[in-house]
């Protein structure tokens, strides 16, 4: 067994332009290719068997067997972290004590890897350091990076590991009795200067500290560091023989799991039926990937319209360019009744016809193509200040409480076109009261500068970042001051980030790249770009929030659902975790780092199938026999799903299992008849890989739906 040690280095000219290269080649054929890109795997990836036979003389056998690197990582002698063997770990472990004695797969004597000795320790070094960066860039933005790759990590190095408690902070749950919106807890007010610098807020003392450029000391991030760590990643996932020994180790991992299925599935069966009051609708479920504006369903919605009509048909409830209208003459305005309007009439429902058209699916938001509705009865900002959006989510939220057993993380929007958005949104939280203790909210940014651009509401990007922050920055430094803002902030997990990812820049993003005050064109800066200076205020915003001891903000954006393969290379370094991730299936080094790092990846198979991918071809079964840490997700309820919100989720999983199932149901169209089909694939009831785990303890998951990995 070898022990491998590398020390970070910096980018060299050669790596930079090779990196250069890769990128300018992806962006020019993104649009007209099918073929295999500089990132994508042959299904069979040979290696030459001439190369092989000069490396792998018979009489130089031996000596390689000594030379081959042994599946246990190696750990030094002072480490408290030694792994054991596979008894061992049987013996000592816990969580192998408290399951049925399942049938294990153990691989043993010389692993082949695929690849020759100096590939294979070139291969090593290169993944070994591209955890190291994710590592890096999760602990300095405060989020989460798994204990097991760290202990790993920590072995490699020789040192010993130790337990962390440097993770996010969430909001505690509120107790009964107490008040959510209460604000007698708030914090004192520090004093700190806020100011934008380069895309990044700095914190100051007090103003005369800015002009002597003396930040407050919380960790700023170096944009030479990431651009020099991004080229790295880059280079590194166009890598021939990386890409071979990832596919490979994919490959062992995929048929690892149909062999444990296939000598454990009756025992896991048996198990599931032993266990009582356990089953798929009474364990715990969380959506958390959900848009506000579009977290009900189309039946709802319609049913709401028509209850508002018939309570406030007199009400004035929209403002059309001064001329007050009542709900009654708004409807006449349009043409319409509402006692006229059906599920298909409302069109809502995103079908074929919006498939690879973005466009056609925002058209969805509006009830019946006209926009007037969905300013009413879908946003927080409006004539009637946004009672109606209000009283929807929480009629949403009190079906989830009836439910009991599920949850939400619906979305909200800041779009960065004015600084008073936040304290409009905080109020409108406040006013209506919109909570549920099923609920946890999170802030998604759409990427449409170049919108507002375009029509002069920005001058340039630094200032829609500023919009988007600087707010935040402030109302964490004085509560006091900003006290709705501060209650709205005790219920936010995290930071999205949205839009149509198939649109293109052409730019890539490096140090020669315009500061955002200097971005003045009215074209839209690259996903990279976006995810940098968002991620680069989260961390010191972050930081700072952790100090005065309020919940802290994970960056969870929209990634892979389309666009070219750095998107998810970007959100390697920077995301806690990301929803959709599709576009890993044509990048075996990607696929296999997220494994390694068990990032968690929100899927939504019924929206992909309506906007990028069908149903059928979608990798969310390949990605979880592999090992990735997937999980279910709605996105859009009222254009993909016809049932309940309690329902939803269970029809995305029974629609997961069934479409691959040996005797299949499939839902389409309005009607929503029932298609057999037949299709080899997973049996019925396989779980969500949880986090850091390769199986389940039912018992403290409250779930009796378990089939476990191997």
């Amino acid at each position: 067994q070898l022990s491998i040690k590398l020390t970070a280095r910096e980018m060299d000219e050669a790596m930079r332009s090779f990196a250069e290269k890769v990128f300018a080649s992806e962006v020019k054929d993104e649009e007209v290719r099918q073929e295999i890109s500089p990132f994508d795997v042959e299904e069979i990836c040979p290696i030459s068997r001439q190369e092989m036979r000069a490396f792998l003389p018979g009489r130089k056998k031996r000596l390689l067997r000594l030379k081959t690197i042994a599946l246990a990582v190696p750990v030094a002698q002072k480490s408290i972290t030694r792994l054991s063997t596979i008894d061992e770990v049987i013996s000592t472990s816990p969580i192998y004590q408290t399951v049925p004695d399942f049938q294990r797969v153990q691989i043993t004597g010389d692993y082949a890897s695929g690849v020759t000795v100096e590939d294979f320790e070139v291969v090593c070094k290169g993944l070994y350091r591209a955890l190291c960066i994710r590592e890096k860039y999760m602990q300095q933005s405060v989020q989460r990076f798994p204990r097991t790759p760290s202990q790993y990590l920590r072995a490699i190095e020789g040192e010993v590991w130790r337990a962390s408690d440097a993770g996010p902070v969430f909001t505690p749950p509120v107790k009964d009795g107490q008040d959510p919106f209460e604000t007698g807890s708030l914090a004192e007010n520090l004093g700190y200067h806020v100011q934008m610098k380069d895309g990044v807020v700095y914190i100051y003392g007090d103003k005369a500290a800015v002009g002597r450029n003396e930040p407050k000391d919380l960790p700023y991030p170096s944009l030479e560091h990431f651009v020099d760590d991004m080229n790295f990643l880059l280079a590194l996932i166009a890598q021939g023989p990386v890409k071979t020994y990832a596919h490979r180790r994919l490959k062992f991992l995929s048929s690892k799991f149909q062999v444990h299925e296939m000598l454990n599935e009756m025992e896991e069966m048996k198990e599931l039926k032993n266990n009582p009051h356990r089953d798929f609708y009474n364990c715990r479920k969380v959506d958390t990937h959900i848009h506000a504006a579009a977290c009900m369903n189309q039946k709802h919605l319609l049913r709401f319209i028509k209850k508002s009509y018939c309570m406030d048909a007199d009400r004035v409830v929209y403002d059309a360019k001064g001329k007050q209208l009542t709900l009654k003459q708004l409807f006449q305005q349009l043409n319409l009744h509402p006692y006229d309007l059906t599920v298909d009439s409302l069109d809502v429902h995103a079908g074929r016809q919006t498939f690879q058209r973005f466009d056609k699916f925002n058209d969805k938001y509006n009830p019946v193509g006209a926009s007037e509705l969905r300013d009413l009865y879908l946003k927080t900002e409006n004539a009637i200040n946004g009672e109606y959006f209000a009283t929807i989510i929480k009629e949403v939220g009190s079906d989830l409480e009836d439910a009991k057993y599920q949850h939400a993380e619906p979305r909200l929007s800041i779009y960065g076109r004015s600084a008073e958005e936040w304290p409009k949104l905080a109020s409108w939280f406040n006013k209506h009261r919109v909570y549920s203790p099923n609920m946890k909210w999170m802030i998604q940014v759409p990427r449409i500068y170049d919108v507002f651009r375009s029509k002069n509401f920005l001058p340039h990007f630094g200032k829609m970042l500023e919009n988007i922050f600087v707010p935040v920055f402030e109302a964490t430094v004085n509560p006091q001051a900003h006290k709705e803002l501060s209650v709205f902030l005790r219920h936010i997990t995290g930071f999205d980030s949205v839009d149509d990812e198939s649109k293109h820049s052409g730019h890539m993003f490096c140090t020669k790249s315009p500061k955002p005050e200097q971005w003045t064109s009215e074209k839209n800066p690259s996903y990279t770009y976006y995810i940098y200076y968002m991620y680069a205020n989260i961390v010191v915003l972050n930081n700072l929030r952790r100090q005065r001891g309020m919940n802290t903000f994970l960056f969870r954006p929209h990634c892979g659902e389309a666009g070219a393969i750095t998107h998810l290379l970007a959100a390697f370094m920077t995301a806690d975790n990301i929803s959709h991730g599709l576009n890993l299936k044509k990048s075996p080094v990607l696929q296999y780092l997220y494994f390694l790092a068990q990032i968690p990846i929100a899927m939504s198979p019924l929206s992909n199938n309506s906007l990028f991918l069908e149903y059928a071809k979608n990798p969310l079964p390949d990605f979880h026999q592999k090992g990735l840490m997937v999980s279910l997700s709605t996105d859009d309820p009222m254009q993909f799903h016809y049932t309940k919100v309690q329902c939803e989720l269970i029809t995305s999983y029974c629609l997961r299992c069934w479409g691959w199932a040996r005797v299949g149901l499939v839902f389409r169209g309005s009607q929503q008849h029932l298609q057999r089909v037949r299709h080899a694939g997973p049996s019925l009831g396989q779980p969500l890989q949880q986090h850091g785990l390769c199986w389940q303890k039912l018992l403290a998951s409250n779930s009796a739906c378990g089939c476990r990995s191997p």
